[in-house]
């Protein structure tokens, strides 16, 4: 394809389904022009460097987050949804996470999601300055809920990649996990339950277990304030 017939939208695009199907560590120009019929070249005059073009997908991707209506709904409803977006974005494109720990990311579709999240928080009532703490709390466990299952999937393409058999490597640690386990007795009460039998699970509803207790201890605080005022 010659590089007058590319976009950067159709480079990054196809850098996206390049990323979901092999990661950061598949991803090169060489195979991404092959991807778009094209010379490496051609997507060398649009977009100059791999970090630019990891930049660019990422943000392209928080695009996906839905916004959830502040005029319509309250802080907390707003909050939930919210993160659930976020989370449900980063369990798609795996990639995500280990991208914070590896590029410098932003544009405007984080930063337009950033800003809601300072948004919902100060509609809530708190302070610009607790917004951030409590936006930044949120985020971060955000991340970590995701990082579980992008390391799984990380990890099962790196094993493959080396000629290995995955599957197979994968039940011999969780059999020596296993065995680990059995010597805990809170550990040895919880065998065969998903979260003990496939690496990096966790227990069903963790996720909307953790946000609400978040968002529990945040509306405890607001209450408290509120009271502290009063009085």
């Amino acid at each position: 394809m010659p590089r007058d017939t590319l976009t950067a939208d159709r480079i990054v695009h196809a850098a996206i389904e390049l990323l979901d199907e092999e990661g950061l560590d598949g991803l090169n120009m060489r195979s991404l022009a092959k991807r778009l019929g094209s010379a490496a070249t051609a997507v060398y005059w649009h977009i100059k460097t791999k970090d630019d073009l990891v930049r660019l997908a990422s943000d392209a991707i928080w695009h996906e987050v839905e916004a959830p209506g502040l005029a319509t709904t309250d802080w907390r409803t707003a909050a939930t949804a919210h993160a659930t977006g976020m989370h449900a974005m980063l369990t798609r494109h795996p990639w995500l996470v280990q991208a914070f720990g590896n590029h410098l990311l932003h544009g405007p579709g984080q930063a337009l999601h950033n800003d809601l999240s300072l948004t919902i928080y100060e509609e809530a009532g708190f302070t610009a300055d607790d917004a951030d703490r409590a936006a930044a709390t949120v985020l971060t466990f955000v991340l970590g809920s995701a990082l579980g299952p992008a390391a799984q999937v990380s990890l099962n393409r790196r094993l493959s990649r080396n000629g290995t058999d995955a599957e197979r490597l994968m039940v011999d640690a969780m059999t020596r996990a296993t065995e680990t386990a059995a010597q805990f007795p809170r550990l040895r009460a919880r065998l065969g339950t998903p979260a003990a039998t496939e690496y990096a699970a966790a227990p069903d509803n963790t996720f909307a277990f953790g946000l609400q207790s978040l968002l529990d201890g945040f509306e405890a605080r607001l209450t408290g304030e509120r009271t502290g005022r009063r009085e």
